[in-house]
């Protein structure tokens, strides 16, 4: 059993950066993909970026060029920084785990998913 616990969200004027974390719980969190996702009400939730067991990654148009992903597998940690912020990127951001990077690009999600936090951009 793995648990994802999300932070460093916030409220970032339009430009600026943040940087969200993503924590796990457990001894095999370098057994799965990682996927950030984020949410906006009405809208169905879309992925970010693919972070691979060995910390490739791959990006949503949206977001190549302004935010970058890593991981750690020693400190079972996963990392988004994000800059040049758009108010399009407010969002709820969620980290969660899969079994493998096609399984997260497909968003077929292995049940491990974080509690989200919450990013606001404004203009």
């Amino acid at each position: 059993q793995v648990q994802l616990v999300e932070s460093g969200g916030g409220l970032v004027q339009a430009g600026g950066s943040l940087r969200l974390s993503c924590a796990a719980s457990g001894r095999t969190f370098n057994h799965y993909a990682m996927g950030w996702f984020r949410q906006t009400p009405g809208k169905e939730r879309e992925l970010v970026v693919a972070v691979s067991r060995d910390g490739s990654t791959q990006y949503a148009d949206s977001v190549k060029g302004r935010f970058t992903a890593s991981r750690d597998n020693i400190k079972n940690t996963g990392s988004l920084q994000m800059n040049n912020l758009a108010p399009e990127d407010t969002a709820v951001y969620y980290c969660a785990l899969a079994w493998t990077t096609e399984a997260v690009l497909a968003g077929a999600i292995a049940g491990y998913w974080g509690q989200g936090t919450r990013v606001t951009v404004s203009s």
